[in-house]
């Protein structure tokens, strides 16, 4: 740990100044050209997976009221739609035809990364007895993640134009370069789709039964069956089905599962779920508490990414059959300035 100019005190088991005092990477740093070359050590075959849903699922607002489906529309040339659009309107001479679209977007509708500017948290990192809202190594709200207003102090101060993240922006990650080995983890192919909150010894038992290992700098995938309940409904999601079929998912309260994650060196965390951890986690015993502890302890305390709603069960399918668990995962989010998540366009290949 070094002098760093943000915090004088950090959270109990975090990585904040590992990595020196303006690290942004987080556990991305473990994800050196060694481990990457382990990844591309397992393709054997030379097939690939898709690990994305088409972004415009799930469909509607359902799964969450807060991210609308992406919206399409024309760009213009002289006020027109740029869309089918013969240059020849301008020119006789010409034979072309453009199409240029727009996309509105909310960028952790679908399958997505979660940056470390994602979750923060309110702490004490001054160590004055007042918590301010920081991130991941310190980074402070209201001074690299800022939004069009300032709620620090319990307040809710007008800023005018929306800025977003400065530091542990999404386009730290995209360009490091995000491919390394995936693990596969197979939830549903133990516990079905019904919900199951899964703690750490669960979690072993499954990993032991399927002789999963997982090593420092590898990207651990979870499959819940999560993504093809999604699919079945074709963008209408149905709240009953959704209850019916929640899938399992981490126990995010479980302290042995947060201790897991810290002892295995994961990078990256990854489910085709809608949170990795189970949403809504089980109740608070305590007078103050995360909502998701599983991202507070991944994002906020360790700098370890998340990933949700990905496409995984035709590759879990895969692999089971093989008998394998590991592959090589190239998983780039849009280089974008300022984005604290992003569309995850994944590709695993085995």
């Amino acid at each position: 740990m070094t002098d760093n100019p943000r915090w004088k005190r950090r959270p109990p088991g975090s990585t904040w100044g590992d990595w020196g005092p303006d690290d942004q990477l987080g556990r991305l740093n473990l994800l050196t050209p060694e481990k990457i070359l382990k990844g591309v050590a397992e393709v054997k075959e030379g097939k690939t997976f898709c690990l994305s849903l088409p972004l415009d699922y799930p469909g509607g607002t359902v799964v969450n009221p807060r991210r609308h489906p992406p919206r399409l529309f024309a760009n213009k040339r002289n006020g027109m739609p740029y869309m089918t659009y013969p240059l020849a309107r301008e020119d006789p001479r010409l034979v072309d035809v453009i199409c240029d679209d727009i996309v509105e977007m909310t960028l952790q509708y679908s399958t997505q990364w979660d940056s470390l500017a994602h979750v923060g948290q309110l702490f004490d990192a001054d160590g004055d007895g007042q918590p301010e809202i920081v991130f991941y190594n310190g980074y402070r709200a209201g001074e690299h993640i800022v939004g069009p207003m300032d709620y620090r102090d319990g307040g809710a101060v007008e800023l005018g134009e929306h800025v977003g993240a400065t530091a542990l922006s999404i386009d730290h990650m995209a360009a490091h370069g995000m491919q390394g080995r995936g693990v596969m983890i197979d939830l549903e192919a133990h516990f079905g789709r019904a919900g199951k909150f899964v703690g750490y010894d669960e979690l072993m038992r499954v990993m032991e039964a399927d002789k999963v290992e997982v090593e420092e700098g590898d990207l651990v995938c979870f499959r819940t069956g999560y993504d093809r309940v999604i699919l079945d409904m074709n963008k209408h999601p149905d709240p009953k089905v959704l209850e019916e079929y929640p899938c399992a998912a981490l126990d995010g309260r479980d302290e042995r599962i947060l201790n897991w994650i810290t002892k295995s060196g994961a990078v990256a965390l990854i489910s085709d779920n809608r949170a990795v951890e189970a949403s809504p986690s089980r109740p608070c015993e305590e007078d103050h508490c995360a909502s998701l502890p599983l991202h507070a302890h991944c994002l906020f305390k360790l700098g370890v990414y998340l990933g949700e709603i990905w496409y995984l069960s035709e590759l879990a399918d895969w692999l089971r059959a093989q008998g394998r668990s590991r592959f090589l995962l190239t998983a780039p989010p849009l280089r974008l300035p300022g984005a604290v998540g992003s569309p995850a366009n994944a590709i695993a290949t085995v």
